[in-house]
């Protein structure tokens, strides 16, 4: 092969790695499939889970909507530092179509501890189940609190690891989320 071959040759390599990314993006892939942590720019995997009062929710269902889907457990000292300010945020943008699906690690927790939680903190916002880590396993959940925010569209606009996250924050990327 020649300079000229070899250049042409990169450079089409190139354009079908580039384009890939585009498409695969733009279309939502589906980073559970491929092995990839869900990140910003793709579909967030679909769940379905039940409330502590066994009312059920699947987030494909709330297409249209943005949804914050918050992973966290009562022992978790950011994640409940976090809390006043994700019912905060969920008060004031509901009204827009805002969601907060609280996904508690249920498998790492103690169900009893749960409505205590909730109570003292006057959350009203779904809390659900993860009893089997199975929505954890999705999105490769390895650090608490776990938050990534979704748009009407069911892409996810953004990812935060750790927390807490402030109001100004969680304000940022829902208006974000909800565009």
């Amino acid at each position: 092969m020649n300079k000229l071959q070899r250049i042409t040759f990169y450079l089409l390599i190139l354009i079908a790695g580039a384009s890939w990314l585009v498409i695969s993006a733009e279309t939502g892939g589906n980073t559970v499939e491929a092995g990839i942590a869900p990140q910003a720019g793709f579909r967030a995997p679909d769940f379905t889970l039940q409330t502590t009062s066994g009312e059920t929710y699947t987030l494909s269902d709330l297409q249209g909507y943005a949804v914050l889907v918050n992973m966290w457990a009562t022992w978790c000292p950011p994640c409940e530092a976090e809390m006043p300010a994700i019912q905060k945020v969920y008060e004031e943008y509901r009204d827009q179509g805002f969601i907060v699906l609280a996904v508690n690690n249920t498998y790492q927790d103690n169900p009893l501890d749960i409505p205590p939680f909730a109570e003292k903190y006057n959350l009203t916002f779904p809390i659900l189940l993860d009893q089997t880590s199975a929505v954890s396993r999705a999105y490769q959940i390895r650090s608490l609190p776990s938050s990534f925010f979704i748009n009407r569209q069911g892409i996810i606009t953004e990812v935060v690891i750790g927390g807490p996250m402030s109001e100004a924050l969680l304000r940022t990327r829902v208006e974000q989320a909800l565009k």
